[in-house]
């Protein structure tokens, strides 16, 4: 399987694409020149993000840097048209703050993969991408991506248009799917082996080990539930407001952390690397300050006696 030099961190580009609230270019601008600061050399995006603004703001960015210096990442399944229906003031409904001038529409077939590689290269600004991503089959059509998509992600390989092949996801049964059934280099798993939560552990994980499949975890602090050191009664999981029973689970993973001078978004950072699939964790930002703490985050020392007493708290699998 293919290697490529991700890092340990990489900035996922979801909030460059207005994900949730409007930001403007500038703070874009400011938080990948601050990653780019603090070491990150692997981006990731994809069109669903902003309907294709996340692309443009970060090749907007990127095309000022060494092309040789850093990995880029984007996604193929969902090709973005024009909206005949659009009007003004009418927004996108799927999650980003941007005008709704275009749609989405799955498309899985050879042809309209292609179309979705040539259409982000566009947006971009860039000639190549070194990783293309299958984004969301499960949501689909799995069928379809074992027949249709990844074979064409594969050919796209072949023929050198891309260094490595991939599927993203927040399914990790899907993933385990994929990986037992055809050749990927790279898998992303979003929100399925963090601090809180690890059902990748029981099939995912350790297939990929045995495939040589490289796992990016993203989705790392569960919406936002571990993202702080103290968990508040409002905090969000999974796209929507956390249940009680894992603000309860949580609040005990900090206070654990705590004990031991530990910020739970430190520990929540840096669990997923302690699994020898996981090759990269990919943290989203939507500010300079905001990725420069993530970044701290990872380098900074964790106490080896902290994952043994989550372990013995039953917080964490053995």
């Amino acid at each position: 399987m293919t290697q490529l030099p991700l890092g340990r961190l990489g900035y996922g580009a979801a909030a460059l694409g207005n994900l949730y609230s409007s930001m403007d270019d500038d703070d874009a601008r400011r938080t990948l020149e601050a990653a780019w600061l603090g070491g990150i050399r692997y981006f990731d995006t994809a069109p669903h993000y902003g309907l294709g603004l996340s692309e443009r703001r970060l090749g907007d960015f990127l095309r000022t840097c060494p092309r040789e210096d850093f990995v880029i990442s984007t996604k193929a399944g969902r090709l973005l048209e024009p909206n005949p229906a659009f009007r003004p003031g009418e927004r996108d409904t799927e999650g980003f703050a941007v005008p709704a001038r275009s749609t989405r529409r799955w498309d899985f077939t050879e042809r309209g993969i292609r179309q979705s590689l040539e259409d982000s290269l566009d947006r971009l600004g860039i000639s190549r991408v070194d990783i293309l991503y299958l984004h969301d089959p499960d949501a689909y059509d799995m069928a379809a991506a074992l027949s249709e998509a990844l074979p064409a992600l594969q050919r796209l390989k072949a023929e050198s248009l891309v260094r490595a092949i991939g599927v993203g996801s927040n399914s990790a049964d899907a993933l385990h799917t994929l990986v037992d059934r055809t050749e990927l280099d790279l898998v992303m798993l979003a929100g399925r082996f963090t601090l809180l939560e690890q059902p990748a552990l029981s099939g995912l994980l350790p297939r990929c080990v045995e495939r040589g499949v490289g796992v990016v975890a993203a989705g790392v602090f569960n919406s936002g539930i571990l993202a702080t050191a103290e968990v508040p009664a409002d905090a969000h999981y999974n796209y929507g407001p956390a249940p009680q029973e894992l603000l309860a689970r949580a609040r005990r993973l900090a206070a654990v952390c705590a004990s031991f001078g530990v910020e739970l978004p430190d520990a929540a950072i840096q669990y997923p690397l302690r699994h020898p699939a996981v090759c990269n964790v990919v943290i989203g930002a939507r500010g300079a300050e905001q990725i420069s703490a993530n970044i701290a985050g990872m380098d900074r020392p964790l106490p080896r006696d902290l994952w043994d007493a989550l372990e013995a708290e039953g917080l964490i699998p053995r």
